[in-house]
C-alpha cells in the first residue's frame, strides 16, 4: 500500500457521502414522503377538530419534500462520510489484515449498527403528529445518548476482542466481544426510559410503514457510502500495477 494523508481520505469520504446522500434522498422521496403526507393529513384533521398546531408552516410542503429534504439529506451524508473516513483512517491496519476496501465495508457496517440500528430499536422514528412538542428536547437528548452509549460500547467491544484474541483466537474473541456488546446494549435498553407518545387512534400501520421507510433510508445511505468509499479508498491507497512489458519475440 502507498501512503495517503487523512486529508485525502477525508475528501474521498465526503465525496462518497455526497453520493450516498443523493441515493438516500431518492429513497426518502419515493418511500417516505407519502407516509409524511398521510401523517400531516391526520394532524390537520386533528387541528380542524379544535387543536391548535401553530398555523401554517413558513415553508410550503412541496419545497420541504424536494429542495428542503434533498439539502438536508445530502449535507447529512457528507458530514457522516467525513466522520466515517476518519474512523477508517484509524481502523486501517488495526482491526486485522484487511485492505482498504474490506476495512471500509467493515467500518461502514459497524457504524450502521452503532449509529442507526441500535438506537432505532430503542427510539424508532415517528411521523409528524406523533409525540408531544413539549418533550421534543428530552426525546432528542435520549436518542443522542443512545448513540453515544452505542458508540462507546462498540469501541469497548473492539478493544476487548483484540485483548482476548491471543488467548481465544480471533473467531472466539470476536464472538465473546460481540456477545458482551449485545448484553451491554440490552442493559442500556432496560435502564434508559422509554418513549411512548403515540396518540390514541393513530394508525399503527402508518407508524410501522414510516419506521420501515426511515430504516430503509439509513440503510441505503450507509450501503452506498460503504461501496463508494471502499472503491475510492482502494484507489487512493493501493498502488496501481505497472503494465506488463511486451515480450519481444525471439528470432
Amino acid at each position: 500500500m502507498n501512503s495517503a494523508s487523512p486529508r485525502t481520505l477525508l475528501v474521498r469520504g465526503m465525496l462518497a457521502g455526497l453520493l450516498a446522500g443523493v441515493a438516500a434522498f431518492l429513497v426518502a422521496y419515493l418511500l417516505g414522503e407519502s407516509k409524511v403526507d398521510a401523517a400531516i393529513a391526520i394532524e390537520e384533521a386533528s387541528a380542524g377538530a379544535g387543536h391548535d398546531h401553530g398555523g401554517e408552516a413558513p415553508v410550503s410542503r412541496a419545497l420541504q419534500a424536494t429542495a428542503g429534504l434533498g439539502t438536508g439529506v445530502v449535507l447529512y451524508g457528507v458530514a457522516l462520510g467525513g466522520i466515517a473516513a476518519l474512523v477508517h483512517c484509524f481502523a486501517l491496519g488495526r482491526i486485522g489484515r484487511f485492505g482498504p476496501r474490506a476495512t471500509a465495508v467493515l467500518v461502514t457496517a459497524g457504524l450502521w449498527v452503532t449509529v442507526t440500528l441500535v438506537p432505532f430499536f430503542k427510539y424508532p422514528a415517528n411521523p409528524p403528529a406523533v409525540g408531544d412538542p413539549d418533550t421534543a428536547a428530552r426525546r432528542t437528548a435520549l436518542y443522542l445518548l443512545m448513540i453515544v452509549l452505542s458508540a462507546l460500547l462498540a469501541a469497548g467491544a473492539v478493544i476487548l476482542g483484540r485483548r482476548l484474541a491471543p488467548r481465544l483466537g480471533n473467531w472466539n474473541a470476536s464472538l465473546a466481544a460481540g456477545g458482551g456488546f449485545a448484553v451491554a446494549i440490552g442493559i442500556s435498553y432496560a435502564l434508559l426510559p422509554g418513549v411512548n407518545e403515540v396518540p390514541a387512534g393513530f394508525p399503527a400501520a402508518l407508524i410501522w410503514d414510516f419506521r420501515l421507510a426511515s430504516l430503509a433510508i439509513q440503510t441505503t445511505l450507509w450501503t452506498t457510502f460503504g461501496l463508494a468509499f471502499g472503491f475510492l479508498a482502494d484507489r487512493a491507497l493501493v498502488p496501481t500495477r505497472a503494465p506488463k512489458e511486451a515480450v519481444q519475440p525471439t528470432s
